[in-house]
């Protein structure tokens, strides 16, 4: 299975990253295995995403940057909205990336 590594940069990819690192430094884990363990993360996060995630939520905003390159959309919202079957939640700022996930199967 083909993964994007766009779960890296949210908060518990980081603190994943910090830990192997620590650990890494520390002579606990090698380096060869603390990749396996990020890979299997981003495996694990794509399918997790995939397969249990239902919901659905309508995002609104006004669109303050875009962007697209190497198939890769990113969109910067400001004062955004999220809004689901039960509640809706106001945001500041925002950044969507999104990638076509046709290109994991290439």
């Amino acid at each position: 299975m083909a993964t994007f590594e766009l779960y890296r940069r949210s908060t518990i990819g980081m603190c994943l990253t910090e830990t192997l690192d620590e650990m890494v430094s520390s002579g606990t884990l090698s380096p060869e295995l603390a990749i396996q363990v990020l890979v299997q993360f981003d495996k694990s996060m794509t399918d997790a995403l995939e397969n249990q995630v239902k919901s659905k939520v309508n995002i609104k905003g006004h669109l303050h940057t875009y962007r697209f390159c190497d198939n890769v959309w990113t969109f910067i919202l400001t004062d955004a909205s999220f809004k689901n079957e039960e509640t809706t939640e106001q945001v500041g700022k925002v950044k969507i990336v999104a990638c076509d996930s046709k290109l994991l199967s290439q």
